[in-house]
């Protein structure tokens, strides 16, 4: 009887391990083996300033020092690729990233492609032609309004060495913003327990043309794109055109394209479905 596989869930900016434990508690009742990775500065190694704490202070929060200062690509793809090295030991792997984390699954697949035996990316960031910071400049990204959630943003990036945001905001119009942004599908409740998972650090590398995905190494990896049907923060047409990039990299190993329904993190809070299509993945 063949190994099954273990799930390796990388989370997006200003997540943790910590959003995947309702996914993996799915998984875990349909008889998956999976592992969420905290990225550097992320899960118990984030920065949660004194000042981030009602009544908060945001002017001695602007400059607070952060764990995650420093933290590059590579050290993510790195910690990953930990990871991998030692879930491999049973079995084959599946690696799975949402969002921001797409960029650093990436680059684990350039640089070790022997450790993944699938590659998934659900409404994940996947540069090919473009860097990922290119892309939100192009026609997909129209409909996305990065200015309506500026109000959250605390301190200055370049001095801080890092993006800091305010999830504990109480401005109701920066509130509706974010909820239109990631989880317009979720109640209120629901929305506002995700936002207190997040961290208000995130490191600033995305990488460079040469962390694209890359034909000889990641290119050879099979792989899966799950596309978020409602999804406002990677838009559809999005999803779609970093899909085309990659099958026309490598016309011979395309993505096999998966639809859930749902905004970017209505598959984290309501997971029974995208644990059955990862399922589904797993049983091949």
């Amino acid at each position: 009887m063949q190994t099954p596989p273990t799930f390796v869930f990388v989370h997006g900016a200003f997540a943790n391990s910590f959003s995947f434990a309702p996914l993996q508690a799915e998984l875990a009742l349909l008889g998956h083996r999976s592992v969420a990775v905290d990225l550097p500065g992320h899960g118990f190694e984030a920065t949660f300033p004194a000042a981030y704490q009602a009544p908060q202070d945001l002017d001695a929060l602007a400059v607070e020092p952060g764990s995650i200062k420093g933290v590059t690509l590579a050290g993510n793809a790195a910690r990953v690729i930990e990871v991998l090295e030692r879930a491999k030991r049973n079995g084959p792997t599946v690696l799975v990233g949402h969002s921001r984390g797409g960029i650093t699954i990436t680059a684990a697949g350039n640089a070790r492609p022997e450790l993944i035996d699938r590659i998934a990316y659900v409404s994940a960031w996947c540069p090919v032609d473009l860097n990922v910071q290119d892309y939100y400049a192009e026609p997909e990204m129209a409909g996305t309004d990065p200015g309506a959630i500026a109000p959250a943003f605390v301190g200055n990036p370049a001095e801080l060495g890092l993006l800091r945001t305010n999830f504990r905001t109480a401005d109701p119009a920066v509130l509706a913003a974010f909820k239109q942004a990631i989880s317009a599908d979720l109640t209120d409740d629901e929305f506002r327990t995700f936002l207190n998972t997040f961290q208000p650090d995130e490191n600033l590398d995305v990488g460079t043309s040469a962390d694209r995905a890359q034909a000889t190494t990641w290119g050879r990896i099979p792989r899966t794109y799950v596309r978020l049907a409602a999804d406002a923060s990677i838009p559809l047409a999005m999803q779609d055109r970093m899909i085309r990039e990659a099958d026309a990299l490598t016309p011979d190993n395309p993505f096999e394209v998966r639809t859930l329904e749902g905004s970017h993190l209505r598959w984290l809070a309501h997971p029974k479905p995208a644990a059955e299509l990862l399922a589904e993945l797993a049983a091949r």
